[in-house]
This record gives C-alpha cells, structure tokens and sequence, in this order.
C-alpha cells in the first residue's frame, strides 16, 4: 500500500510540474486564446503533418474568411480549397468542409461535445476528437499525437514509438500511459502541455533534458535510438507561364490587364483533385537561356526541383502536355482561385500575385528561388 501510495504522490507531483511548466512557457498561439470548438477543430486540423510556424498566419486568414461553421458550410468547396492553397495534404480541407455541411445540416450547427461523438464526422480521428474534447470542453481524454508518444516513450523508456517499429502493441501501451497520466482536473491544458513539451524540449533530435519538468523520473533522458529516416526521392518537373493581354483591360484602377493559362487537375486525380496549376511541360529539362524560374518544392517524401519558363500562346500546343480543363484567368481571380501550392508559389515569385504572407511562409519552409 505504501509503494502505491508513493507511486501515486510521485505521478501527482509530475502532473503538478509539467502543468506548472507549461503555464509559465506554452506559446502564444491564437488558437490557445479560445475555446470555441469550431476554431480549436479547425486549427487541430491544419496542425496535421504542417508545421506550427506555417499555420499560424493560414489560421487567422482562414477563420477571417470562414469565421463560423456555418459560413465554412455554405461556402463552395473551390473557395475553401483556395484558402487552403499553400499548406498541402488537401483531403484534410476537403473533410472539414464536409463535416462542416453534415453538422450544419444535422445538429443545427453545433459540433458535438464528446470526443465518441466527436469520431463519427468525416476526417475527425481519435486524437482531433480528443483534442478538441478536452480543450473545448475540458472531456478527461488523452491526446496522444507523434509529440505525445514521443515523451511518454521516453519517459517509459519503451523505445522509439510505435512509428518506429513497435506497432500496435506499442501504441496500445501509450494510450494506456496517456490515460493514467492525464490530470482529470485539467485535461485540455494537460493534452496542450504534454504535445508543448514534445514540440519545444523533448524534440526529436537533441532533446532539453536539463528544461523538462519530467526528467527526474525519465528512463530515457536523451534521443531514442532510431532507425534512418528514408531518404528523399529526387524529381524534376517542368511547367509554362503563359500570359497573355486580357481581351477586355480592366478598368479598376490598379488592375492587372493580363490573364494566366491554368489547368485543372481532374477529380479522379490522385493527388490534388480538382485544383488548379500552371501547364506541364513536355520536356522537364529546360535550358538555361530559356529558365524563367527555378524552384524547390517538396511534397511528403519526394523533392520536387521545379523549372519554369515562359511560352508564347501559339507554342502551347509544341511545348506543353494536353489534358484537363484550360482556362485562361485575370490575376485578380487567379488569387482567389484554388490553386496548388506550387502554382500560387510560382505565380508570386513572379510578382503576379502579391502575397507577403505567403512569401514568409516559404521563407520559413527554407525554400530558395534562383
């Protein structure tokens, strides 16, 4: 009885510290200054596989634009696709935009409070449903996300996780942990202090053992043993910029009078479905008197090096591959359009689109243009 009560005092002073920790050193984020469960769901859902840094600025033009559920329901999906141009993996905008037509249409507007509920919406999983339980809510769930079972393992000295080779069994075992070790009494800010404290001192390489608030009980104290990441692939694409005068100038003073030829990507596409992109060229390889642009753009585990250069309309059909809806596009529509990350990307580099919010974002992304 005493060994468990020791057990029990040892596990409620770690809870004590590591939410003392987080109140004194969470980041200021603008979704943590909230807690409607629409804003809290839609910032847990671009924080999938983006970095922190890179949604920050997306969140607050996404819920300007889209600042209720209901608003993000009614709007077209090519619009909700448009806001989401720039941050990938672009099923995840397409779910929220679902799942935020069927509460809409079903549950008055209102997303449902408990995480079980939660888990029957289309994209939501068990760590969104989770999340936004708790913190929304205060729901006593666990989160366990990659950050999460990165400390537990850790703390519990089980290895390097689950993705690693642990499987199921593994991942079983961290929920199990993540159950027990969660402070019932503040479970949305316990879930947010232990994916903090995975994301800025127990990170994957060179950890801050010496800052956290559990390392006087940790088995591990440093980084895992881990297996080599698989390396990046290598590919080269090739894409035209075709311009042309529009038939009719605009009017509007500081209005563009040119038009971009862009391609739709057809709905049975794997990747991207439905967006728009610039013409593909037939040779990828272009040389380099004729470069316009060349860029790094990386999707998953592929490295994209991109060559862009001009063609004149009447080359199109020479120099470019056919396929798909064109259509040529005033530039202050292209803006608003949903183009692929890497088309809006081009596009501003080539000052036909203005954004400063999305050249930070590729600045912070460490993507270079030559």
């Amino acid at each position: 009885m005493a060994g468990q009560d020791e057990k029990q005092g040892k596990t409620k002073a770690l809870r004590a510290g590591l939410l003392d920790w987080y109140d004194r050193n969470r980041r200021d984020l603008p979704w943590r200054r909230s807690r409607n469960p629409y804003a809290i769901w839609v910032a847990e859902i671009m924080l999938q596989q983006t970095r922190v840094a890179v949604v920050v600025e997306r969140y607050q033009q996404f819920l300007g634009r889209f600042p209720t559920l209901v608003a993000l329901a009614l709007a077209p999906e090519q619009d909700v696709l448009a806001m989401w141009s720039g941050l990938g993996y672009y099923r995840r905008a397409r779910m929220l935009h679902k799942a935020a037509q069927f509460v809409s249409e079903n549950l008055q507007g209102n997303l449902p409070a408990k995480a079980e509920e939660l888990r029957v919406l289309p994209g939501i999983g068990v760590y969104t449903a989770a999340a936004v339980a708790s913190i929304a809510h205060n729901e006593p769930v666990a989160v366990v996300d990659g950050n999460v079972e990165r400390v537990l393992c850790r703390f519990a000295g089980w290895g390097a996780g689950s993705r690693k080779g642990g499987g199921t069994v593994l991942r079983r075992k961290v929920e199990e942990l993540a159950r027990r070790f969660l402070d019932r009494t503040r479970p949305g800010d316990f879930n947010q202090a232990m994916m903090e404290l995975g994301a800025t001192v127990c990170t994957p390489r060179n950890p801050q053992c010496a800052a956290c608030p559990l390392t006087a009980e940790c088995k591990t104290r440093g980084e895992h043993k881990t297996a080599r990441r698989a390396p990046m692939t290598s590919r080269v694409a090739g894409y035209g910029l075709v311009l042309r005068a529009a038939p009719r100038p605009s009017r509007r003073r500081g209005g563009s009078t040119e038009q971009v030829l862009l391609v739709q990507r057809p709905a049975d596409a794997t990747v991207m479905p439905g967006m728009w992109e610039l013409p593909t060229l037939l040779q990828a390889e272009v040389p380099q008197s004729e470069l316009r642009m060349e860029l790094r753009h990386a999707i998953m585990q592929v490295n994209y090096y991109v060559r862009i250069r001009s063609v004149a309309e009447e080359d199109l059909e020479a120099m470019t591959a056919t396929g798909g809806e064109r259509r040529w596009v005033g530039l202050r529509e292209a803006a608003g359009m949903a183009l692929t990350g890497l088309t809006r990307k081009v596009l501003m580099r080539a000052r036909l689109l203005a954004s400063p919010a999305m050249d930070e974002i590729a600045r912070q992304r460490g993507e270079a243009v030559v």
